[in-house]
């Protein structure tokens, strides 16, 4: 098991390489200058970290109301996981919109873009965070 260190390392070096990457290669790619590709990426990732905190907990919230646990079986984790993905792009996209002054169908294109990377970087990322620093094995009681 990782140690608390390790998993707060874990996250800022992955917030760090993602934006890096995103302000870099997406202002490229979509043809923005760095400052606005930059305000995009890290308002993006702050209003989901925060979007992430606040539908987890409702979401607990009502279920256990509903049915009394929070315990998510497999077709329920992929409700979660839609429902989750659909109300961050109704934060971002209409923020994507209005700051770059673009419509709807462009910023529902440049989020979804944005997520396609963040998919497979977190793939690669985790795979190459294991083996640069592996997890210490804990002896079996």
């Amino acid at each position: 098991m990782r140690t608390t260190r390790d998993r707060i390392r874990h996250a800022v070096m992955f917030e760090a390489v993602g934006l890096a990457i995103v302000i870099g290669f997406g202002g490229w790619l979509f043809g923005l200058a760095t400052r606005d590709m930059s305000v995009i990426a890290v308002v993006s990732t702050t209003l989901a970290t925060l979007w992430t905190y606040v539908y987890n907990l409702l979401f607990d919230r009502v279920m256990q109301a509903r049915v009394g646990h929070t315990r998510k079986g497999l077709w329920l984790r992929v409700g979660h996981s839609v429902l989750f993905e659909i109300g961050l792009l109704t934060i971002l996209v209409p923020f994507i919109a209005l700051y770059l002054q673009i419509g709807l169908i462009e910023a529902l294109l440049m989020d979804v873009a944005i997520s396609l990377f963040y998919l497979v970087f977190a793939f690669g990322y985790n795979w190459l965070y294991d083996i640069v620093f592996p997890v210490p094995e804990t002896p079996r009681p």
